[in-house]
């Protein structure tokens, strides 16, 4: 039995899920409360005192219902809030407010993890319907305080946007005007469009996308305009959902409530959310969109039934994102494969050394793909626009941690080894200095062992002896190049691992 709690600018949820062995899953309940935490954080900054102690409330009434099904292992249970508890300036003070008084501890998740929980509530609703397997799909869900869009290419992720427009943000930009009703709306869809000015020039020169709608306003268009009552997927018409959105937006939040029974919180943000898909499928030239019934909380049980969250095809999805930033900044696809390669081999010799998981090796895979990409901006110091580069990429499923990590390995593939005067090094603790230290140093090896651009060892194989690692070519050939480039790279190799690297040609010819 396992229990997801997410905590959202409108609500706080709760779903109750039976996960069998072979990793199917039955939901058995889902519980949802409104709570306006958007409207405090996109207004005020801050989270007011009587909105924490409401949430304490609900949280207090899940807690009874986990009992219920004796959900009791903090393995069991896994709470969420998004991004209107993540940017409230007093959001610590909120979390731990809520652990003291229910003990169940809340993680605030960056937009990175969103999209990651997205990824894998959408996996078996796009299996299953081929009018999602365009050649590019955007999944967007408009939050209270942003809009997450996770781009597929036939099939696969190939990036993940979070732009910071949101149903709460328009509201909130409403309340700084004083003028009469009809203007206001006017304002509203003014607001929309520049918001989502920023979105379609991301895809411009593009071929037009596929969308997918998640979210309570998509299910709630589905439910008025879709052709198939209760299905999980539904087309609807850009006109029609252009007339539902301006049709909502002539109510008053109050009307909202009263007519369609829904929370104060969500009927705020009913209006400004789907007038914002709108101009979004607008601005695409796009005549029908469609809406999903996938959930966060699907997304997080969804991953509790895989058993861990950095699976094989996930790992995949991450280096096809990869690959797509590579592209952008021309990267050198034939030198990064032999380096990526080389660095792999050299962290599986070394498991016992370094005592490092899979997860790091995965980083350690996207610096090598990308420790080059800085040539785009300047062949000078591109170690150092390097480390910007990636920092500042929206890669599907790394976190921003991963990403400063897997920034920093890179950026010391070159040139000067982590010294007390690199900020950005310094500002991390022991553990992930030396984290970085040691997948660097590794970089540094494999990127000498292709110093010319040549892809003289494509092949090779590691062995670790007790004084030295010894690279071995796989077939006959010079490589008094690499061996040069070894004696100035491996030093810090030798310094972190204690041990000399040594190359030396294939000997099948002896």
């Amino acid at each position: 039995m396992r229990a997801v709690i997410d905590i959202g600018a409108t609500s706080v949820r709760m779903a109750v899920a039976q996960i069998a062995g072979d990793g199917s899953v039955e939901m058995l309940e889902s519980l949802q409360q409104g709570v306006g935490l958007g409207r405090d954080t996109f207004t005020t900054g801050r989270i007011r005192l009587s909105t924490t102690e409401e949430c304490v409330r609900v949280l207090r009434s899940f807690r009874e219902v986990l009992r219920q099904y004796r959900i009791d292992h903090p393995d069991c249970l896994r709470a969420v809030a998004t991004s209107a508890v993540r940017e409230a300036r007093n959001r610590d003070a909120f979390l731990d407010r809520l652990y003291i008084a229910t003990g169940i501890p809340v993680e605030a998740i960056d937009g990175a993890e969103v999209n990651r929980l997205t990824f894998f509530s959408v996996q078996a609703l796009l299996r299953e319907h081929e009018a999602l397997l365009s050649d590019q799909l955007l999944v967007v869900e408009v939050g209270g305080g942003s809009t997450e869009i996770l781009g597929f290419r036939q099939g696969r992720v190939a990036f993940a946007h979070t732009y910071r427009i949101g149903a709460f943000r328009l509201r909130e930009m409403l309340e700084d005007y004083r003028q009469p009703q009809a203007q206001l709306r006017e304002i509203l869809d003014s607001e929309a469009r520049t918001g989502v000015r920023q979105i379609r020039e991301t895809f411009r020169g593009r071929k037009s996308p596929v969308i997918l709608y998640l979210g309570g306003e998509a299910r709630f268009a589905a439910a008025r305009l879709g052709a198939k009552q209760g299905g999980a997927v539904q087309r609807i018409a850009v006109t029609r959902l252009a007339k539902l959105a301006d049709e909502m937006l002539g109510y008053s939040v109050d009307e909202l409530v009263r007519r369609y029974h829904l929370s104060y919180s969500d009927a705020e943000t009913l209006g400004p959310a789907l007038l914002t898909q709108v101009r979004l499928a607008e601005a695409l030239n796009l005549r029908y969109v469609y809406t999903g019934t996938p959930t966060l909380r699907d997304g997080l049980i969804a991953e509790m039934a895989a058993g861990s969250a950095w699976t094989s095809d996930f790992v995949e999805q991450i280096l096809a994102s990869v690959q797509e930033v590579g592209r952008k900044f021309d990267y050198d696809y034939a030198h990064a494969e032999v380096v990526v390669t080389a660095a792999r081999k050299l962290f599986d010799a070394l498991r016992d050394e370094h005592q490092l998981s899979f997860h790091y090796e995965v980083l350690l895979i996207v610096a090598g793909w990308l420790h080059d990409i800085g040539t785009y901006i300047s062949n000078r110091s591109h170690h150092k626009h390097t480390q910007y580069l990636i920092e500042n990429s929206d890669i599907f499923g790394l976190s921003g941690e991963d990403l400063k990590l897997a920034a920093l390995v890179a950026r010391y593939h070159r040139r000067a080894v982590p010294r007390p005067t690199h900020e950005d090094y310094m500002q991390l603790d022991r553990s992930r200095k030396l984290t970085v230290s040691k997948l660097a140093s590794i970089l540094r090896v494999a990127d000498a062992l292709d110093r010319g651009h040549a892809q003289h060892l494509r092949d090779m194989s590691v062995t670790v002896e007790p004084d030295r690692v010894v690279i071995e070519a796989a077939r006959p050939g010079d490589v008094t190049l690499e061996n040069m480039a070894l004696r100035e790279k491996g030093r810090f190799f030798e310094q972190i691992y204690g041990r000399k690297v040594v190359l030396r040609p294939s000997r099948r010819g002896e």
